[in-house]
């Protein structure tokens, strides 16, 4: 089963199991050495340079992200 086959049948869960499903993939983290999670973080810095180096995402300032912040909990 591909990752896209197994999204496309947990999608089909209803909402209690899904979030019974996601509250445990995320426990499961919970058991993950300091240097594995250190491994998953430079990973994922890494994919998202690549994004803003290629143009397919584009960064946003940190004063207007806090501003939108504001603004939504107003």
């Amino acid at each position: 089963m591909t990752i896209d086959e197994l999204k496309r049948k947990v999608l089909q869960l209803d909402p209690s199991t899904r979030a019974g499903l996601a509250r445990d993939i995320l426990h499961s983290f919970d058991d993950l050495s300091e240097a594995e999670v250190e491994r998953l973080w430079l990973e994922e810095a890494v994919r998202r340079d690549k994004e803003m180096a290629s143009g397919k995402v584009e960064p946003i300032p940190m004063d207007e992200v806090f501003a939108e912040l504001r603004a939504s909990r107003k």
